[in-house]
């Protein structure tokens, strides 16, 4: 059973009628995806300080928003990569998550507005999440970030990029938070099939996302499918969040055990009643706002001195 405030916001989706969301033009679907976060998110909470800046990057000037919460000399910091199938999501239609994340973390939290796909497929998000990532260890200091205290996280498409980025840079991260990552394009699992339609995010829907990141590249590349690396050990310590009536719950749950099998300090948080998407939605659910706050404090205890 869906938690009622979850409810109510899949029933609007469901009533909205339209083709399937497989089918939507991509340039429409972004629009979409921009207007939901007006009616669902709200406008957020205040913060310290936003400012926008760019980093280099292989394909050129990538943008990040940055968020300070009120506190005094270096915090730590939380480089964040929004989700949307790697194709749709924006800095902007995050920004209601990152500024509650950083109140909650005590982090500084670098929102970034990574190349999307299929514009720009695999691997080019994950290489901007990766420099932009390698920028706030080296220069941010100057926006306010200790960068011996450094977290990654995302969620859904991000998170399988904050992964990606983990692998890379293993050695001088203190945290990953996965919210629902993607983590294997075989999507075959019970919870693909159970959840295949209704809510929210569909399988047909989830492969329209992967064959427009990958592009005909390989989705065994554990640069893809992290659930295919076999360098997990080492790994920062990570907190994984699942929804229960997601296609994505179960790769994520296995995700989370092969990481502590392989000897990394793991918490595991399926949240009930609720779906794909569901992380964004503070203006409607105080499930949502409860889950930003657990994996707020998570990173701040992550991220302690």
């Amino acid at each position: 059973m869906l938690d009622p405030e979850i409810q109510a916001v899949l029933d609007v989706m469901l009533a909205a009628g339209g083709p399937p969301a497989e089918d939507v033009p991509i340039a429409l679907a972004r629009k979409a995806h921009e207007t939901e976060t007006e009616l669902y998110s709200g406008p957020g909470e205040e913060v310290a300080e936003v400012r926008d800046i760019a980093v280099s990057g292989p394909g050129g000037e990538i943008p990040v928003r940055v968020y300070r919460p009120a506190g005094a000399g270096p915090l730590p910091g939380v480089a964040y990569f929004h989700g949307g199938g790697w194709v749709i999501g924006s800095i902007h239609s995050f920004d209601t998550v990152c500024r509650k994340l950083a109140n909650e973390s005590g982090a500084v939290v670098a929102s970034v507005g990574y190349r999307l796909a299929p514009e720009h497929a695999f691997p080019a998000p994950l290489e901007d999440c990766a420099a932009a990532t390698r920028w706030l260890l080296g220069e941010g200091a100057q926006i306010g970030v200790d960068p011996e205290r450094l977290a990654v996280a995302g969620d859904s498409a991000g998170a399988n990029l904050a992964v990606g980025v983990a692998r890379r840079l293993r050695e001088q991260l203190r945290f990953q938070a996965l919210i629902y990552p993607v983590c294997d394009a075989g999507l075959d699992t019970p919870s693909y099939r159970e959840f295949a339609e209704g809510h929210g995010l569909t399988a047909e829907g989830m492969q329209r996302y992967w064959n427009l990141y990958l592009a005909g590249a390989d989705g065994q590349d554990p640069d893809a499918s992290p659930s295919r690396a076999s360098d997990l050990a080492g790994l920062p310590p990570a907190f994984v969040l699942t929804a229960e009536c997601d296609v994505l719950r179960d790769e994520g749950e296995a995700f989370a055990a092969a990481l502590r099998e392989a000897g990394v300090e793991v918490r595991q948080r399926r949240y009930d009643g609720t779906i794909h998407g569901f992380w964004r939605w503070l203006a409607k659910a105080q499930v949502s706002n409860r889950a930003i706050a657990e994996v707020g404090g998570a990173l701040r205890e992550g991220l302690s001195a």
